[in-house]
Formats: C-alpha cells, sequence, structure tokens
C-alpha cells in the first residue's frame, strides 16, 4: 500500500495501467486529450507489478487497473475519471492539481 500512495503522490497525474488494457489506454488519452502529461505505471512492466495490483485491489479498484490519482489524491478507476469528465469536474480538477495551467 506505501508503494502505491508513494508512487501516487510523485507527480500531478498518476495512473497504473497495463499494456494490454484497453479502458486504461482510453483513459490515459482522455487525460493527455486536456494537455496532461501523466506519469503511467504499467504494472505487467513493473518489478513489483502483482504486488502494487493487490495494493489497488485494497484500495477498492476493481477491477484494478487504470487506477487514477490526481493531486496526490486516489480518484479511481475508469467510471470515477469519466464520471468527472462528464460532470465537467475533471478539468478544473487536473488544473488544481497543476498538471495543467490556461
Amino acid at each position: 500500500m506505501e508503494t502505491v500512495r508513494g508512487l501516487g503522490s510523485e507527480k500531478p497525474v498518476v495512473i497504473f495501467s497495463k499494456s494490454n488494457c484497453c479502458i486504461s489506454h482510453a483513459i490515459k488519452m482522455l487525460i493527455r486529450s486536456f494537455g496532461a502529461n501523466p506519469t503511467v505505471c504499467e504494472l505487467d512492466h513493473h518489478p513489483k507489478g502483482r504486488d502494487i495490483e493487490n495494493a489497488l485491489l485494497t484500495l477498492g479498484c476493481n477491477p484494478s487497473v487504470p487506477a487514477v490519482f490526481i493531486g496526490k489524491l486516489f480518484v479511481g478507476g475508469s467510471t470515477e475519471v469519466l464520471s468527472l469528465n462528464i460532470r465537467g469536474k475533471l478539468k478544473p480538477l487536473l488544473i488544481e492539481a497543476n498538471a495543467i495551467w490556461m
């Protein structure tokens, strides 16, 4: 769990993903479409990927990826990120986290 929180607090936007997950790819593209440059941790290429995935499951991510941290806070998975976007709250959250500038 500490590894997840540590990695999640390193940059304004951190996405835990798997390289073969199409939903993870869509979330990365959505966040990049606002001009953000997220830090992406591909669990299938990370040496502690299995441990990180288990920690994400304990945080409530089911499925475990994608898991998104914005401004050092755990936002959630694809459903939560898409919901924020639909409600017009994703962009302000990215601005507040200094992931994008307007």
